[in-house]
Formats: structure tokens, sequence, C-alpha cells
């Protein structure tokens, strides 16, 4: 068989049945199954960032997707890739590496950049369905992501919060890992809320019984909605949470009005909007993203400030969810070691570095020896702090 590997420069390019063939069922591995269905690395989610104009034009997202077809121009595999002109939207921070690399005379921009723009989840990258031909394919994806650094004269390729099936691939061909940290809540089979709440120390039990107590005075109310009940008013209420907390947070939200809507023609049905409410209108709210066994949760915002308000819509109320619709994971983003005390555990996630400059390279690879150690510490101490109850023997 003859492979061909091509840049399309946006979605519009790639039919989204290919795609999201290739996209779905994300692999199972030794190392445990992924969910089959991760909605970010849909065409419908990635062409929405496009379309809307969240990526590309003079975002600094511009796209490069390698994909890889047959003789017949089948498409066997593919990978959302950017060119990238700074380190904003990735969640995985290389700053330093580029100030250091600058300040030594180099060119750290443009870089590549695989992944979900500014979703910070992980997922399948090398979207390449099982079958015999599947390690040939990543091999030929992997060699594209390189010719096109070559071709652009980007210093690097950056691959984020990727699974461990595609982590081995890019190691075992130079690629450098990196480790970092997040919190998820797993369902334990739990039948209820009240189940998970038993599997908690007492006085963790009771915090959490408190902090939804209190959340919901004043007359608050919390509605689940998702599917064709999301209407553009649900819109307009939670993109005025979504600016109202970006702009406070890191001055520039990354997705407009647009993005939403688009997501709400094209993949409503993969959306629970979870939405507080008093005195008849909405309040705050945040968005989560349905796979086949997980939630996402991505974004919250409110314009009216309650005590534990967020936990309550964001942690607990997707918790909620999760037994509801017997998922076995809640994600519940970047960060937060608060989420602790509310039932998250921590998890190691992982990104892959290729770095063209050999200097460059050799300086980043010590920086990722000693950080890959500091992660692996701070997560056996956390893992130590989690509210359960320690069961007998243990």
């Amino acid at each position: 068989m003859t492979f061909q590997v091509k840049i399309a420069q946006g979605l519009k390019a790639v039919p989204a049945a290919a795609w999201d063939a290739c996209a779905f069922p994300a692999r199972t591995n030794g190392d445990g199954a992924e969910d089959p269905h991760n909605p970010f690395v849909s065409h419908a989610f990635l062409s929405a960032l496009e379309d809307s104009g969240c990526v590309g034009g003079r975002s600094g997202w511009a796209p490069l997707h390698i994909v890889v077809e047959d003789e017949a121009e089948k498409l066997l595999g593919a990978v959302p890739c950017y060119l990238k002109s700074h380190s904003m939207g990735e969640y995985v921070f290389d700053h330093a590496w580029a100030d250091a690399y600058t300040r030594a005379g180099g060119h750290y921009y443009p870089k590549l950049q695989v992944a979900v723009p500014f979703t910070p989840v992980t997922g399948p990258r090398l979207l390449v369905p099982e079958g015999p031909q599947t390690e040939e394919v990543r091999t030929h994806l992997i060699a594209g992501l390189r010719a096109v650094r070559d071709q652009t004269n980007a210093s690097s390729i950056h691959v984020t919060f990727l699974e461990e099936a595609d982590m081995k691939a890019l190691v075992a061909r130079g690629f450098l890992r990196r480790d970092d940290q997040q919190f998820h809540w797993f369902n334990d089979g739990y039948a209820t809320f009240d189940d998970f709440l038993g599997a908690l120390a007492s006085r963790k039990r009771k915090a959490i019984r408190r902090e939804r107590r209190d959340a919901l005075q004043d007359g608050i109310t919390i509605e689940w909605v998702t599917g064709s009940d999301i209407t553009e008013a649900h819109w307009d209420a939670f993109f005025a949470f979504y600016m109202d907390t970006g702009s406070r947070k890191w001055g520039r939200p990354y997705l407009n009005r647009r993005f939403f809507s688009l997501i709400g023609e094209r993949m409503a049905d993969r959306i629970l909007l979870v939405m507080a409410k008093r005195a008849e209108r909405h309040i705050a709210g945040a968005i989560n993203f349905i796979g086949d066994t997980r939630l996402y949760g991505r974004n919250w915002g409110c314009i009216e400030d309650h005590p534990f308000l967020h936990f309550e819509v964001c942690y607990y109320q997707a918790i909620e969810f999760a037994i509801a619709k017997g998922l076995d994971r809640v994600e519940a983003g970047a960060q937060g070691e608060h989420k602790l005390a509310r039932g998250y555990r921590p998890v190691t996630t992982t990104s892959a570095h290729d770095i063209a400059d050999p200097s460059l390279r050799r300086a980043v690879r010590a920086y990722l020896d000693q950080e890959r150690l500091y992660v692996s510490e701070a997560a056996e101490e956390l893992a130590s702090a989690t509210p359960f109850r320690h069961r007998e023997g243990e």
C-alpha cells in the first residue's frame, strides 16, 4: 500500500465522517481503557473552533492538520495540529523554555502544537483506528509532523494531554515525556450521591453537605440542560458568565459567542449545561461535555457571588450527573488542589516534546527529568490527603 502524507489547512478540507472514523473509538491498551468517544477530537468540536474564528486568522493558532491517505485518498489517520506564534491557551507551560532560548539567540516561535485548543483534557492525538496498519500510519503521521516542523522553521513539536498509547509511540521515536497533574472524580459503583458521601470520612462528608446546603440558599435552584433543550437564550446567559470569569482571570477569554452557537448546533447531545437560577433569572452556569464513559467539566462563570455556588455547579452537580448516567469519571479541568476535599483524586497527565536544536533539547531533557520526580512525589503526597475513609488493613 502507498501512503500519502498531506497538510489540511483547516477542517473544511477533511470530510467530517472520515475524520471521526479515525478519531473514534479511542484505543484501548494495557494501561486501561480510554473513553471511546472523546468529544474534543470530533470534527464538530474542532471545526467549530475554526468556523467561529477562535483559531485561525490572527489568533496565533494556524491549522496545519496532518493527514495520511492511501492511494485512493481514503483517510487512514490524522493529527490535530497548529502552527503557534505564542504559548497561550495550552495549559502545559513552556514560557521559560521560550525565554531561555530567546536569550541564547534562538527563535522559539513558531512552534507546532498538537492539541485541542484551549482544552486541557487528555485524549487521542494520533488519530488512527486500530488495525493491521495502525503502527505504519502512526509512523507516517509522526514523520509528517517532523517534516512540517522543518518546512515551517518551527523550533519544536508539542503534543499535549495525550493518551498512553500515543505517548509510547512518540517516546519510542525520540520525543521527551513531560508529566503534570489534574484532579478527577472516579465512580466506584455509586448508585446515589449519598453512596459517594458514605465513602468519605465523617468530617469531610459533613463539610460537603454543609457546602451544598449553603450554596442553594437565597432561593437558588439548579437545572440540567442538554440536547435540544439548549436554546440560544441559554447560550446568551452562559456566555455572559464565561466572559465575566474569563475577563477577571486572564484578561481575554479564548472563546467567542459564535463558538457556543456552533457547538449547540453540531453536538448538543454531547453537552450538559448546569445552570443556576435565582429570582427567575440565570445567575451562574457550567458547561460540560459528555463522552461515552466520562463527563468533562470545562468552563464556568457567574454574575452573582454566592458562597460555595462554584463547588455546587462545577463539582457536585457533575458528580450527580455522572452517577445518574453511569459514567465512570468526571474530569474537572486543570489544576485545583481544592478539588481533593470534594472527592476528586490526583491523576497524572502527560505531554510529549520534540526539540529541533540539540542544545535546547539537552536542557529541556534535564529539566523534565527533575520535574517528573517532583510531580511523582507530589502525587503520592496528595493521594494520602484524599477525604476517603481508610479501609481496614490499608
